[in-house]
Protein backbone atom coordinates (compact mmCIF):
# COMPACT_ATOMS: atom_id res chain seq x y z
CA UNK A 1 0.00 0.00 0.00
CA UNK A 2 1.16 3.49 -0.95
CA UNK A 3 0.02 6.71 0.19
CA UNK A 4 -2.04 8.36 -2.12
CA UNK A 5 -3.29 12.39 -2.19
CA UNK A 6 -7.44 12.32 -1.36
CA UNK A 7 -8.06 14.76 -4.29
CA UNK A 8 -9.14 11.65 -6.59
CA UNK A 9 -9.87 7.80 -6.23
CA UNK A 10 -6.99 5.51 -6.22
CA UNK A 11 -8.59 2.23 -6.00
CA UNK A 12 -6.15 -0.02 -5.49
CA UNK A 13 -6.51 -4.17 -5.09
CA UNK A 14 -7.69 -4.91 -2.16
CA UNK A 15 -6.37 -8.83 -0.58
CA UNK A 16 -9.94 -9.46 -0.23
CA UNK A 17 -10.84 -9.20 -3.63
CA UNK A 18 -8.22 -11.92 -4.68
CA UNK A 19 -8.92 -14.99 -6.09
CA UNK A 20 -8.07 -17.81 -4.21
CA UNK A 21 -7.72 -16.10 -0.89
CA UNK A 22 -6.87 -18.17 2.02
CA UNK A 23 -9.93 -19.73 3.82
CA UNK A 24 -8.58 -19.38 7.18
CA UNK A 25 -7.33 -15.63 6.45
CA UNK A 26 -10.41 -14.86 5.10
CA UNK A 27 -12.58 -16.02 7.99
CA UNK A 28 -10.36 -13.87 10.15
CA UNK A 29 -10.62 -10.94 8.05
CA UNK A 30 -14.25 -11.38 8.29
CA UNK A 31 -14.66 -11.78 12.24
CA UNK A 32 -12.59 -8.53 12.05
CA UNK A 33 -15.23 -6.56 9.91
CA UNK A 34 -17.53 -7.91 12.51
CA UNK A 35 -16.32 -6.29 14.94
CA UNK A 36 -15.92 -3.06 13.22
CA UNK A 37 -19.10 -2.89 11.93
CA UNK A 38 -20.49 -3.35 15.14
CA UNK A 39 -18.48 -0.42 16.35
CA UNK A 40 -19.44 1.93 13.28
CA UNK A 41 -23.26 1.52 13.68
CA UNK A 42 -24.24 0.94 10.08
CA UNK A 43 -26.83 -0.97 11.38
CA UNK A 44 -28.48 2.41 12.89
CA UNK A 45 -28.47 4.71 10.08
CA UNK A 46 -30.01 1.29 7.67
CA UNK A 47 -32.60 0.95 9.82
CA UNK A 48 -34.35 4.29 10.61
CA UNK A 49 -35.24 4.82 7.11
CA UNK A 50 -36.78 1.26 7.01
CA UNK A 51 -38.38 1.66 10.13
CA UNK A 52 -39.77 4.83 8.46
CA UNK A 53 -41.13 2.63 5.54
CA UNK A 54 -42.01 -0.13 7.35
CA UNK A 55 -44.78 2.61 9.26
CA UNK A 56 -46.25 4.56 5.62
CA UNK A 57 -46.62 1.37 3.54
CA UNK A 58 -48.20 -0.39 6.66
CA UNK A 59 -48.22 -3.78 5.08
CA UNK A 60 -49.74 -6.96 6.39
CA UNK A 61 -46.80 -8.99 5.24
CA UNK A 62 -43.50 -8.29 6.04
CA UNK A 63 -41.43 -6.21 4.68
CA UNK A 64 -38.88 -7.92 2.23
CA UNK A 65 -34.77 -6.48 2.47
CA UNK A 66 -32.16 -7.71 0.78
CA UNK A 67 -28.41 -7.08 1.30
CA UNK A 68 -26.45 -7.38 -1.83
CA UNK A 69 -22.34 -7.75 -1.11
CA UNK A 70 -23.45 -9.01 2.32
CA UNK A 71 -19.91 -10.70 3.19
CA UNK A 72 -20.06 -12.48 6.19
CA UNK A 73 -23.85 -11.57 6.81
CA UNK A 74 -22.64 -9.71 9.89
CA UNK A 75 -24.95 -6.22 8.83
CA UNK A 76 -27.71 -8.75 7.62
CA UNK A 77 -28.19 -10.16 10.84
CA UNK A 78 -28.12 -7.33 12.75
CA UNK A 79 -30.56 -5.37 11.00
CA UNK A 80 -32.95 -8.12 10.97
CA UNK A 81 -32.55 -8.30 15.06
CA UNK A 82 -32.68 -4.52 15.47
CA UNK A 83 -36.00 -4.53 13.30
CA UNK A 84 -37.49 -7.53 15.15
CA UNK A 85 -36.56 -6.30 18.51
CA UNK A 86 -38.21 -2.81 17.24
CA UNK A 87 -41.21 -4.57 16.04
CA UNK A 88 -40.47 -4.40 12.80
CA UNK A 89 -42.02 -7.58 10.18
CA UNK A 90 -39.27 -8.29 8.23
CA UNK A 91 -37.64 -10.78 6.56
CA UNK A 92 -34.24 -9.84 5.32
CA UNK A 93 -31.65 -12.00 3.31
CA UNK A 94 -28.11 -11.52 1.66
CA UNK A 95 -26.14 -12.37 -1.17
CA UNK A 96 -22.48 -12.21 -2.26
CA UNK A 97 -20.31 -13.64 -4.83
CA UNK A 98 -17.61 -15.38 -2.24
CA UNK A 99 -19.01 -18.53 -1.70
CA UNK A 100 -16.76 -18.55 1.53
CA UNK A 101 -18.52 -15.42 2.51
CA UNK A 102 -22.01 -16.98 1.95
CA UNK A 103 -21.15 -19.91 4.05
CA UNK A 104 -19.94 -18.36 7.07
CA UNK A 105 -23.06 -15.85 6.92
CA UNK A 106 -25.72 -18.88 6.71
CA UNK A 107 -23.42 -20.19 9.58
CA UNK A 108 -23.43 -16.94 11.85
CA UNK A 109 -27.55 -16.86 11.16
CA UNK A 110 -27.87 -20.45 11.68
CA UNK A 111 -27.36 -19.36 15.85
CA UNK A 112 -29.33 -16.66 15.20
CA UNK A 113 -33.07 -15.83 15.15
CA UNK A 114 -33.13 -13.78 12.14
CA UNK A 115 -34.70 -16.29 9.79
CA UNK A 116 -33.13 -14.62 6.31
CA UNK A 117 -30.96 -17.41 4.00
CA UNK A 118 -27.81 -16.03 1.97
CA UNK A 119 -26.94 -16.99 -1.42
CA UNK A 120 -24.69 -16.41 -4.14
CA UNK A 121 -24.74 -14.08 -7.00
CA UNK A 122 -22.84 -11.71 -8.79
CA UNK A 123 -24.88 -8.30 -8.68
CA UNK A 124 -23.24 -6.86 -11.40
CA UNK A 125 -24.13 -9.63 -14.19
CA UNK A 126 -26.67 -11.89 -12.55
CA UNK A 127 -30.86 -11.26 -12.46
CA UNK A 128 -31.57 -9.59 -9.56
CA UNK A 129 -35.10 -10.92 -7.58
CA UNK A 130 -37.57 -8.29 -8.22
CA UNK A 131 -39.87 -9.19 -4.78
CA UNK A 132 -37.85 -7.24 -2.54
CA UNK A 133 -39.35 -3.84 -0.92
CA UNK A 134 -35.50 -2.71 -0.10
CA UNK A 135 -32.27 -3.09 -1.20
CA UNK A 136 -29.34 -2.18 1.08
CA UNK A 137 -25.62 -1.85 -0.20
CA UNK A 138 -23.26 -1.79 2.11
CA UNK A 139 -19.16 -0.98 2.07
CA UNK A 140 -19.21 -2.55 -1.66
CA UNK A 141 -19.69 0.75 -3.62
CA UNK A 142 -15.83 1.60 -3.09
CA UNK A 143 -14.69 -1.40 -4.67
CA UNK A 144 -15.78 -0.93 -8.15
CA UNK A 145 -15.12 1.73 -10.82
CA UNK A 146 -17.26 4.43 -11.92
CA UNK A 147 -18.83 2.63 -15.16
CA UNK A 148 -19.95 -0.23 -12.72
CA UNK A 149 -20.62 1.58 -9.44
CA UNK A 150 -23.60 3.51 -11.66
CA UNK A 151 -24.50 0.15 -13.52
CA UNK A 152 -24.79 -1.37 -9.77
CA UNK A 153 -26.80 1.18 -8.83
CA UNK A 154 -29.18 1.13 -11.67
CA UNK A 155 -29.66 -2.41 -11.21
CA UNK A 156 -30.70 -1.73 -7.67
CA UNK A 157 -33.02 0.79 -8.47
CA UNK A 158 -34.67 -1.43 -11.30
CA UNK A 159 -35.45 -4.11 -8.94
CA UNK A 160 -36.08 -2.51 -5.38
CA UNK A 161 -39.91 -2.15 -4.92
CA UNK A 162 -39.73 1.16 -2.63
CA UNK A 163 -36.77 1.89 -1.53
CA UNK A 164 -32.96 1.55 -2.11
CA UNK A 165 -30.11 2.26 0.64
CA UNK A 166 -26.48 2.64 -0.05
CA UNK A 167 -24.01 2.90 3.21
CA UNK A 168 -20.12 3.98 2.21
CA UNK A 169 -16.88 5.11 3.50
CA UNK A 170 -16.16 8.90 2.43
CA UNK A 171 -12.73 9.50 0.76
CA UNK A 172 -11.40 12.11 3.13
CA UNK A 173 -8.66 12.52 5.50
CA UNK A 174 -10.66 11.87 8.55
CA UNK A 175 -11.60 8.69 7.15
CA UNK A 176 -8.53 7.70 6.03
CA UNK A 177 -7.26 8.16 10.19
CA UNK A 178 -10.07 6.35 11.03
CA UNK A 179 -9.82 3.48 9.35
CA UNK A 180 -6.18 3.27 9.56
CA UNK A 181 -6.53 3.14 13.31
CA UNK A 182 -9.91 1.06 13.73
CA UNK A 183 -8.63 -1.34 11.41
CA UNK A 184 -5.41 -1.69 14.02
CA UNK A 185 -7.41 -2.05 17.13
CA UNK A 186 -10.42 -4.24 16.40
CA UNK A 187 -8.63 -6.72 14.23
CA UNK A 188 -5.64 -8.96 14.21
CA UNK A 189 -6.09 -9.59 10.30
CA UNK A 190 -3.51 -8.62 8.28
CA UNK A 191 -6.03 -8.28 5.26
CA UNK A 192 -8.47 -5.93 6.88
CA UNK A 193 -5.39 -3.73 8.05
CA UNK A 194 -4.51 -3.19 4.38
CA UNK A 195 -8.02 -3.30 2.95
CA UNK A 196 -9.23 -0.81 5.01
CA UNK A 197 -7.19 2.09 4.40
CA UNK A 198 -7.08 1.31 0.63
CA UNK A 199 -10.85 1.56 0.46
CA UNK A 200 -10.68 5.07 1.93
CA UNK A 201 -8.34 5.65 -1.10
CA UNK A 202 -10.55 4.21 -3.30
CA UNK A 203 -13.91 5.67 -1.95
CA UNK A 204 -16.24 8.55 -3.78
CA UNK A 205 -16.68 12.01 -1.90
CA UNK A 206 -20.21 12.69 -1.22
CA UNK A 207 -20.64 14.94 -3.69
CA UNK A 208 -19.41 12.05 -6.42
CA UNK A 209 -21.74 9.64 -4.60
CA UNK A 210 -24.95 11.48 -5.62
CA UNK A 211 -23.40 11.97 -9.24
CA UNK A 212 -23.29 8.65 -9.99
CA UNK A 213 -27.12 7.93 -8.34
CA UNK A 214 -28.28 10.53 -11.12
CA UNK A 215 -26.11 8.78 -13.69
CA UNK A 216 -27.94 5.83 -12.90
CA UNK A 217 -31.37 7.19 -13.42
CA UNK A 218 -32.15 7.34 -9.58
CA UNK A 219 -33.45 10.97 -9.47
CA UNK A 220 -34.19 12.24 -6.40
CA UNK A 221 -31.80 10.54 -4.04
CA UNK A 222 -30.82 12.02 -1.59
CA UNK A 223 -27.25 11.89 0.84
CA UNK A 224 -26.32 12.29 4.22
CA UNK A 225 -23.35 11.92 6.36
CA UNK A 226 -23.38 9.54 9.05
CA UNK A 227 -20.56 7.69 11.71
CA UNK A 228 -18.05 6.96 11.21
CA UNK A 229 -17.23 9.19 8.23
CA UNK A 230 -19.58 7.21 6.15
CA UNK A 231 -22.49 8.44 3.92
CA UNK A 232 -25.75 6.85 3.34
CA UNK A 233 -27.65 7.25 0.11
CA UNK A 234 -31.10 6.65 -0.07
CA UNK A 235 -33.40 6.30 -3.10
CA UNK A 236 -37.63 5.86 -3.21
CA UNK A 237 -39.09 4.28 -6.07
CA UNK A 238 -41.71 7.47 -7.23
CA UNK A 239 -45.16 6.84 -6.09
CA UNK A 240 -47.24 4.93 -9.03
CA UNK A 241 -43.29 3.92 -10.86
CA UNK A 242 -43.65 0.16 -9.18
CA UNK A 243 -42.03 -2.04 -12.10
CA UNK A 244 -41.41 -5.01 -10.27
CA UNK A 245 -44.47 -7.00 -9.72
Amino acid sequence: MHWQPLGQRNRQPEWMDQSGIDAAAHGQALQGLRRINAVSGAVGSLFTPIQALSSALNHSRPLRILDVACGGGDNTIALAERCRKHGLAVVIDGCDLSSQAVAMASRHAAGSSSGGTFFQADVLVDPLPVDYDVMVCSLFLHHLDDADAVELLRRLGLRCRHLLLVNDLIRSPLGYGLAWVGCRLLSRSPIVHFDGPVSVQGAFRMDEALDLAARAGLDGATIRRSWPERFLLSWHRPVGALEAP
